[in-house]
């Protein structure tokens, strides 16, 4: 691992403190910031592409939302990203900033464990054409805005017509985002080793309209049946697009995955009690 891509949480001067401090420990390694830390440092800049196509290990300064944002920035590739946590401990970014350096040092030595995520590819087509496309770590969301009306989303599986859920919006999670949106949506907790895409509704109006897991490589389709006003379709929390009556969005598991630098020191279960406060009066 030569080069070395810095991702920080925007804005962050303990983020680019913790920049500076790589670049000063590991001079014999290539170590490139994102804007953010060019600015902020005065390092060279590079533009995103580039920084993602340079990386051999992306370093995340933030928390679970800046190792979303770096996932994308790595458009499909597999470069491993080691999440440092500035806050509480992450769902994602496991390591605490006191243990950066040891960690960072059996990375670059070699001495580490790789979590393989699955990613979702959507695609939103109106009128037949494919209008946006793009992948997601955690969620696909389409839900609506303001005004406090219901839509139709007529959802299948495979062509399979399951149910026409008359609701606020409709979530479609990986495992690593059942503990996002969705869990606060009635959504299960997925471990992240099983591929799986978990269907939930937003709010529905029929209480027997329940989340649904539904195998990784079947196709999932949800058509909004009439023009409802400030519906947006999100994808991952970080772009939104509107949606008009009829747009079809078509979610299935992406080719390609998200690797994530595991830290030896606390399991998927650890994080889930400490997140969710399990066990505690």
């Amino acid at each position: 691992m030569r080069t070395l891509a810095l991702v920080a949480k925007k804005d962050n001067l303990e983020a680019a403190a913790l920049a500076a401090a790589i670049k000063q420990r590991y001079p014999g390694q290539e170590v490139l910031g994102d804007r953010f830390l060019a600015h902020e440092l005065d390092w060279a800049r590079v533009e995103d592409r580039e920084l993602a196509e340079r990386a051999d290990l992306v370093v995340v300064l933030g928390g679970d939302g800046t190792l979303i944002h770096a996932a994308r920035l790595l458009e499909g590739r597999g470069t491993p990203i080691l999440g440092v946590n500035l806050g509480s401990l992450g769902f994602m970014t496991e390591v605490p900033v006191e243990d950066l350096f040891p960690m960072l040092d059996d990375v670059l030595a070699g001495r580490y464990r790789e979590d393989s995520r699955m990613k979702l590819r959507c695609r939103l087509l109106r009128e037949g054409q494919v209008v946006v496309e793009d992948e997601v770590l955690n969620d696909v969301v389409i839900n609506k805005g303001a005004l406090a009306r219901i839509a139709d989303h007529e959802v299948s599986v495979d062509g399979v017509p399951i149910a026409i859920y008359k609701a606020d919006g409709v979530i479609l999670a990986t495992p690593t985002g059942s503990t996002a949106y969705s869990l606060s949506a009635g959504g299960p907790i997925v471990h992240p080793s099983v591929d799986c895409t978990v269907l939930s509704p937003i709010c529905s109006h029929a209480l027997t309209h329940r989340p649904v897991v539904v195998p990784a490589d079947r196709t999932i389709r949800i058509v909004l049946r009439r023009d409802s006003a400030d519906t947006y379709l999100t994808l991952d929390g970080q772009t939104g697009h509107g949606l008009q009556g009829g747009d079809c969005i078509e979610v299935v598991r992406s080719p390609n995955r998200v690797t994530l630098i595991r830290n030896p020191k606390v399991s998927y279960f650890t994080v889930l009690r400490q997140k969710l406060h399990w066990g505690e009066r």
